[in-house]
């Protein structure tokens, strides 16, 4: 019992800690981090297929399956919130550039 309040309390540290840091970041960082989030984010998706793929139960291979859906969501959601973000810092000549292709 006093380990999961012990490890409940390092996690609500944590996300106090997450939420004062990226509040903190300026919006020219925000791209690049985001870059960053979504290699993390593909780690993840990694790690949920190798623990998917080693169950040993019928619930354990649920929650992996899950896993990996709420995995690949945040991946593929990071990548299109930073191809927008991107898309505001290119001029207007280069957008043309784009339909015209």
């Amino acid at each position: 019992m006093t380990e999961s309040i012990a490890l409940l309390t390092i996690f609500v540290l944590a996300a106090f800690v997450g939420v004062e840091v990226i509040s903190k970041v300026s919006s020219t960082l925000h791209t690049p981090l985001m870059s960053g989030a979504n290699a993390i984010h593909g780690v993840i998706l990694v790690g949920a297929i190798i623990v998917t793929g080693q169950a040993d139960s019928a619930l354990v291979v649920i929650v992996g399956l899950l896993a990996v859906v709420l995995a690949t969501v945040n991946m593929v959601g990071g990548f299109v919130v930073t191809d927008r973000m991107l898309e505001m810092f290119r001029g207007p000549a280069a957008r043309k550039k784009e339909l015209h292709k």
